[in-house]
């Protein structure tokens, strides 16, 4: 047993007008965020606009007015919303976005192909059982 006291290891400081690799985030545009309503789930997508209230795609929550606007669906007021983040983003967490084998950096759109692309390509191995004898 050593009675030498524990060495520090020596650590790299980031220089103070630097930014090292894990604090860059991405600047988004808030307008491009979809809101998602807290009652009764309805997503408020910028792209999309609303149809039935006469809203142009294109138009941003943000310049909704807070006092006319409310849900289509539920009749929710403009507080019962919350940013979900733009529609590439994936979802999730984050500092678990590095988890999953990469499937976690996937958009919802993506995951979706994913998942009904393996059900599809097991229904047609499943149905090449049958050209078996």
């Amino acid at each position: 047993m050593s009675t030498e006291p524990p060495t520090e290891t020596p650590t790299e400081e980031v220089p103070a007008g630097t930014v090292s690799e894990a604090d860059e985030t991405v600047v988004e545009d808030p307008s491009t965020h979809r809101f998602e309503c807290r009652s009764c789930g309805f997503v408020y997508d910028p792209a999309e606009g609303v149809k039935k209230l006469g809203i142009p795609s294109g138009t941003s929550f943000l310049d909704l007015d807070p006092v006319g606007f409310r849900c289509p669906v539920c009749r929710s007021r403009v507080g019962a919303f919350k940013d979900i983040g733009p529609r590439n983003k994936p979802s999730g967490f984050e500092e678990n976005l590095n988890f999953g084998l990469g499937v976690n950096r996937l958009t919802p759109g993506q995951k979706n192909v994913l998942i009904f692309g393996g059900f599809a390509l097991a229904f047609a191995f499943f149905l090449s059982l049958y050209s078996l004898r």
